[in-house]
This record gives C-alpha cells, sequence and structure tokens, in this order.
C-alpha cells in the first residue's frame, strides 16, 4: 500500500511542477498557451464573423464554460486524476507481470512513417469517442453525467468544454486499452488532441466554416448544433449527429440528421429549465436527489 501512495503522491508533485513550468516557461509545444491560443483565434472569429448575429459577444454562461475549460484541462488532472491514473496503470501492470503474460501489442506502428500514426490514431481515437458519445446518450446513468454538456442554451466554442469530470475519467478508459495494444506515444497523442480541439472549439462555435463535400468527413458547426437540439426526431429518442471531429460515422451507421438550416433552433434537453445553475450541483447531478 505505501508503494501506491508514493506514487500517487510523486505523480501528483510532477504533475503539479509540469503544470507550473508550463505556465511561467512558454514554447512551441506549450500545451496551456496552445490551449489559449486556439480559444482565442476561434473566439475572435466568433466576433468579426457571427453565425447568429443577434447573439451576445459574451453569451449566457461564457464564464461558467471557461471555467470548465480550465478546469477540466488542467485543475481537475491537477486534483488528481493523473495521479490516481498512474496508480491504477501501475497496479494493472503488476497484475499482468504476476499472471505471466506478456506485454501484448496487436498492431506495431513504430516502424510506420510519423504523417501515417498520427492519421490512424486520430481516425482510430475519434471512432472509439464516437462510441463513448453514443453510450453517454444510450447509458442513463452516463446520460446523468453528459446532461452538464447539453445545458448549454446559447452555442459559443467555450460550450466544447463544458462537461461533467466523469466524461473525462469514461473517455480515457475506454480509449485506454485499444490505444495501448497499438502502442502510440505521447508525442502523437498531443498532436492529435490539439487538431481534434480545434476542431471541436469549431463544432460549438458561433462562426460557420463552409465545409462543401468535406461536411461528409468532418464534423462542423451546421452539423453539431443539431446534435444540441432540445427536439429530437421521434425516431432518434437518443440524438442525432455524434460525432467529435469527423462527420463520417454519422453518416455510414445512419445517426446523421440536418433537416434545415438550425441556426435559431431551440438547444438544450427535456428539462432542462430545471437543471441547476451551481457548478457544485451540476457535478453532483447524477446523485442528486430528483424529485
Amino acid at each position: 500500500m505505501n508503494e501506491y501512495v508514493v506514487l500517487f503522491k510523486d505523480a501528483f508533485l510532477g504533475y503539479a511542477r509540469y503544470l507550473g513550468h508550463e505556465i511561467s516557461h512558454p514554447h512551441i509545444k506549450n500545451y496551456v498557451y496552445w490551449l489559449i491560443a486556439i480559444s482565442v483565434v476561434v473566439y475572435m472569429l466568433e466576433v468579426f464573423r457571427p453565425w447568429r448575429k443577434e447573439q451576445s459577444r459574451i453569451r449566457r454562461d461564457f464564464w461558467l464554460d471557461a471555467f470548465y475549460m480550465f478546469f477540466n484541462f488542467f485543475l481537475f488532472s491537477l486534483i488528481g486524476y493523473h495521479a490516481l491514473s498512474q496508480v491504477v496503470g501501475h497496479a494493472f501492470q503488476q497484475l499482468y507481470e504476476q499472471l505471466g503474460f506478456d506485454p501484448v501489442v496487436i498492431l506495431d506502428v513504430s516502424a510506420w512513417s510519423p504523417a501515417a500514426q498520427l492519421i490512424v490514431l486520430f481516425i482510430l481515437r475519434d471512432f472509439i469517442h464516437w462510441n463513448v458519445h453514443r453510450l453517454l446518450h444510450r447509458v442513463p446513468l452516463f446520460w446523468q453525467f453528459h446532461k452538464v454538456h447539453h445545458s448549454v442554451r446559447e452555442m459559443g466554442f467555450a460550450a466544447h468544454l463544458r462537461y461533467h469530470w466523469m466524461e473525462t475519467i469514461l473517455y480515457r478508459t475506454l480509449e485506454f486499452i485499444p490505444l495501448a495494444l497499438i502502442g502510440f506515444g505521447l508525442r502523437e497523442f498531443i498532436l492529435v488532441h490539439l487538431f481534434a480541439l480545434t476542431i471541436g472549439h469549431l463544432n460549438h462555435a458561433n462562426f460557420v466554416l463552409p465545409m462543401g463535400p468535406f461536411k461528409y468527413l468532418f464534423n462542423s458547426a451546421q452539423m453539431h448544433i443539431w446534435h444540441h437540439a432540445k427536439e429530437l426526431p421521434p425516431d432518434k429518442p437518443y440524438g442525432i449527429n455524434y460525432g467529435i471531429s469527423l462527420s463520417c460515422w454519422d453518416y455510414m451507421f445512419g445517426s446523421a440528421v440536418i433537416p434545415h438550416v438550425g441556426r435559431d433552433i431551440e438547444l438544450g434537453f427535456a428539462e432542462v429549465e430545471t437543471f441547476p445553475k451551481p457548478i457544485w450541483r451540476q457535478w453532483l447531478w447524477p446523485w442528486w436527489k430528483k424529485d
């Protein structure tokens, strides 16, 4: 047990030092400032080329979403997720070794070109996320967590990162095993993550990027707005347009729906008016006793 306590402490302090160093030492590979830069650029697009021109530049719940963005990406990891994941990973590795299993890699990509690794990682990770996203809508408990994200009433880039901290655990847990079996490294993951982050910001932004034929490949604000629609098609009670970065999965599996230009549709879900406003109650919502 002491071994795990030391591991948790070292991982916690290590991440705290890393985050402090990233904030105090800007550099080209600095993740903190990449997040800020991408957010500022997309926000400027919203300001100068808004899709919904009547929507305020500082839209409803903008600051709530800004807090969620930095909490989910940095503070939650600092509070313990990074350290806890190190402990769990170490425990599984020990169990694996005690059972006498050899490390398994079903597809070794180490000899592939960097470009090929990035493309495969991006596609595979997005397909995993598409399936996890569907689960968030179909499993009743998961949907209670996901309601935090769907409580957005006015769409803007920062709404991309309004989600319950349990979603981080669900996504990372369900993507870890398949990606580990292929052996992708942290450097590739960060590059793909920044690319996906940019697409996600644009999907939620009050800005329209013309897609042309690429709409069948990449997700967009025109498509994703319908995912947040309060009124869903009767034959799609669990949701539509689950795509995170790529739209092709929805077209392939029959969940793509864009009935008309959705710029001004009402957003949310059936009982969104009664959804709690304080962030601490949103976090407790899945376990909160509801009348």
